[in-house]
């Protein structure tokens, strides 16, 4: 059941290079989130959740523990031997989304983060840490994917996401977001940094402890910190919706039904150009050197503008030259990768 603090998806437009929608983008620009359903095709997201399901026990098993943590310690992060994790990643849809959001081009986006991971329901009498995840005290995303501070709010660097793989009245654990009211909103003061973990504060992630931490030692922003938790929204999400937000919006998890299991796919995606924005997971290089070779196959069939998300050179990089260029094509020749477009820029130098 919703309520008017739940947010349902909107469906994106049938436009593959423009899929979101004006009121879509206007929306995660001012408000700082986009709650949207349709950006995947059913069959992508039905493999997904498939090799996810496979791949992760039930809420039932005895392993379950084990992966019951933010990322699953990279349990099926991107690269990975199952295709339709990594084609969800660099799907074109996506891609064209992000770089709406961002008002760029595909080439100049690099993608940072892609990690399926599960969440598990605890049991209603169950003991919690300062650090766990259940029910998270409200906070920003960006001190760990940089080490500096998001630029003005008009000048957006990244895009986070999360698609769900699961149904939000089966699940619960609904992610909570704070809407931006504009560029005097008292929630988003600049600079944004009372949050636990930032500066001088404690890192704490268990919302009880945080909000006990900061009455103890900051009353007064504890009383304004409940100011976010009053103005939440919660998403009321549906398998293959997506929710994209940013690396300073005010958000955090809310807890699961007991003994159930979310499946949620965490990805980022910065500009080319913002350096200081680092890659969260494992790189893809480490996935090089294996008996199947899935990362060269991957590569070799990427588009163009795939391999630049990848950080590939582009054909008009001045990494390219004659040797480059033939030494590359030995590399990939036995998976097919044509090396035309990047002879072709060269001969038009």
């Amino acid at each position: 059941m919703t309520s008017q603090r739940h947010i349902t998806a909107t469906a994106v437009s049938a436009d593959s290079q423009a899929p979101l929608t004006q009121e879509q983008v206007k929306q995660w620009q001012h408000s700082g989130f986009a709650l949207v359903s349709g950006l995947f095709e059913a069959e992508l997201i039905t493999a997904v959740t498939h090799q996810a399901e496979m791949h992760y026990p039930d809420a039932n098993s005895e392993r379950a523990g084990a992966f019951n943590d933010f990322g699953s310690a990279g349990a099926l992060n991107f690269p990975t031997k199952e295709p339709a994790l990594n084609a969800l990643t660099l799907a074109p849809r996506l891609l064209n989304a992000v770089a709406q959001l961002l008002d760029t081009q595909v080439p100049q986006l690099r993608l940072t983060q892609s990690d399926l991971w599960p969440k598990y329901g605890q049991e209603q009498n169950a003991k919690t840490s300062k650090q766990d995840n259940q029910d998270q005290r409200i906070h920003v995303d960006y001190p760990n994917h940089t080490t500096v501070h998001p630029s003005p709010w008009d000048r957006p660097e990244a895009v986070e996401m999360i698609v769900y793989y699961s149904d939000h009245q089966d699940t619960g654990g609904a992610t909570a977001v704070v809407p931006r009211q504009g560029p005097d909103d008292p929630a988003y003061r600049w600079p944004i940094v009372d949050s636990p973990g930032i500066a001088d504060l404690n890192y704490i992630n268990n919302r009880e402890a945080a909000e006990q931490y900061f009455a103890q030692q900051r009353p007064q922003l504890a009383r304004w910190r409940q100011q976010l938790y009053e103005r939440e929204r919660y998403t009321a999400f549906k398998p293959g919706d997506v929710l994209l937000y940013r690396h300073d919006t005010w958000h955090r998890g809310t807890p699961m039904q007991p003994n159930s299991r979310r499946l949620v796919h965490n990805l980022t995606y910065r500009k080319a150009a913002a350096e200081w924005y680092s890659t969260l997971h494992i790189g893809w290089a480490w996935s090089a050197y294996r008996d199947n070779k899935f990362l060269e196959r991957l590569i070799a069939g990427c588009s163009l503008n795939q391999r630049a998300v990848l950080g590939f050179p582009q054909p008009n990089s001045d990494y390219w030259c004659t040797e480059t260029i033939a030494a590359v094509g030995a590399r990939y020749a036995p998976f097919g990768m044509d090396m035309t477009p990047y002879v072709r820029a060269q001969e038009n130098l």
